[in-house]
């Protein structure tokens, strides 16, 4: 294990975050909000001390990263950063409780959106700025954007684009994987420009429509009222609802349209499930939830919005939706699970995954009446390996093992089932809001601190695809042989 480089690289991740910071800090001054200044302030004089430590005690010998270690390197990175990221909140006093600061950090980061706050319209601007901009920092990953702006290439670093990017496989989009990190966050960028410029069209504020379009892009959910996005007119509603829609699509997709390669785009199976998804859950909600509307035209409104939302864990709302009919309610809490494309900035399962296990049961079922029969799975017209649809396979055995683990740990609490175990499915998903008692209208304040923590560590484990944390938490990985 390259214990020089993964530390080393970790104190670069801090010096980002101290960059980062500046931004925050920057709004607070210009809103006259010093004490939130001091707090952002002494959080960026801690951040650059962990950078200063690491490069002194943790200089690298090597550059080369394997498998193992890029997967380390990811878990200690975001944990680092939501430690850092929580004292801000801590420090000015808004969010004073350590469980709830860092809690409300992970959620950020990890593009959950889930929240602890009872009123968050009270936050200074400096905060609700810092709160929706760790959404836009981990939408596409902290450790692609240190590839991205950083001079050197290290050396296998497509293991750590690997190792954060969500998906079952990760392909490079060029040679090196900084250029491929570079593309990712160029594409990344301008869509969220754009999301702004219209934004600000449909006469929604500027501070308002900069950081919604960073919760929309990094598919996040966190809002700056307390009836998140109900509170702003039609227009803006329909906006974000298809950015959300565009952000849950692989990025991947959007550099072949540069590219002007549309058949290449065109042939994405995935793409092809991910729209026919979206389009009959809105179909079915919308009538579902038609007499409960004015009209056609809010019921489809409302039914795209929150469908949209939630596959692609964004978790914004326009509508308090645990109290629509069961069945449209049953339909977005399936979709917590699908998730959006692989390659997003969305969370869950992914459309991908859905499909070849899809797949793979039709194969088996074939199988079963003929036993002889060898035929292959095929995806985006090509063959998939058998050790992808294995560690598909195994990654849906480990992805309910946790979800079951972490229900059952979140039952000590006295909450019935559907709050509890809808809280684990959306912080797991990274999809924010669940139902009952942590639906669209309510929050997570309702937890202990025990339990906060936990769902902390389920947002990561979702965001990151479960490996990166085990890994990072066996005994195993530390030992040297």
């Amino acid at each position: 294990m390259n214990y020089r480089m993964i530390f080393s690289t970790v104190g670069k991740v801090a010096l980002i975050e101290a960059g980062l910071l500046l931004l925050p800090l920057l709004t607070a001054v210009i809103y006259g909000e010093w004490w939130v200044v001091a707090s952002f302030g002494i959080t960026i004089a801690v951040a650059l001390a962990i950078y200063l430590v690491c490069k002194v005690l943790f200089k690298p010998k090597s550059g080369i990263i394997f498998s193992k270690e890029g997967l380390v390197t990811v878990s200690l990175a975001w944990i680092i950063m939501s430690l850092i990221g929580c004292l801000p909140f801590i420090i000015s006093g808004e969010i004073p409780d350590f469980a709830d600061a860092l809690f409300e950090t992970v959620s950020g980061f990890t593009t959950t959106g889930a929240s602890v706050l009872t009123d968050v319209e009270k936050l200074s601007h400096g905060s609700l700025f810092w709160r929706s901009f760790t959404h836009w920092i981990g939408g596409m990953g902290v450790l692609v954007f240190v590839m991205a702006v950083t001079k050197k290439d290290t050396d296998r670093s497509i293991h750590i684009l690997r190792a954060e990017m969500p998906g079952p496989t990760v392909d490079k989009l060029v040679p090196r994987a900084k250029d491929t990190a570079k593309i990712l966050y160029l594409i990344y960028v301008v869509l969220t420009a754009v999301l702004i410029i219209l934004l600000i069209c449909g006469k929604m504020p500027v501070f308002d429509s900069i950081v919604h379009a960073f919760g929309t892009a990094g598919t996040g959910g966190f809002g700056i009222k307390n009836s998140s996005i109900a509170g702003y007119n039609n227009y803006c509603q329909w906006v974000i609802a298809i950015f959300m829609f565009i952000f849950g699509i692989n990025f991947n997709l959007y550099y072949l349209i540069l590219l002007g390669k549309f058949k290449d785009v065109l042939k994405s199976g995935e793409l092809w499930a991910y729209f026919a998804i979206v389009g009959v859950s809105v179909v079915v909600v919308t009538l579902n939830i038609l007499s409960m509307c004015n009209g056609f035209g809010e019921a489809l409104r409302l039914s795209a919005f929150q469908v949209t939302s939630i596959i692609s864990t964004s978790g914004f709302s326009t509508a308090n939706f645990d109290l629509w009919p069961s069945l449209s309610k049953g339909i977005l809490f399936t979709l917590m699970f699908i998730g959006g494309c692989a390659g997003s900035t969305a969370g869950g399962f992914k459309v991908s995954r859905i499909v070849l296990v899809g797949k793979n049961i039709r194969r088996e079922l074939r199988r079963s009446l003929h036993p002889r029969n060898t035929s292959v799975i095929k995806f985006n017209g090509k063959r998939v390996d058998e050790s992808t649809i294995n560690g598909v396979n195994g990654y849906l055995a480990i992805y309910v093992v946790c979800i079951a683990v972490i229900t059952l740990l979140l039952s000590i609490e006295p909450f019935n089932l559907e709050t509890n175990f809808s809280a684990t499915v959306a912080c797991f998903n990274n999809v924010g809001p669940g139902f009952s008692l942590v639906g669209p209208s309510a929050n997570y304040s309702i937890y202990s601190p025990f339990s906060k923590i936990l769902l902390s560590l389920a947002m990561l484990l979702g965001r990151l695809e479960i490996y990166p944390i085990l890994l990072t938490l066996l005994p195993k990985t530390w030992i040297k042989k």
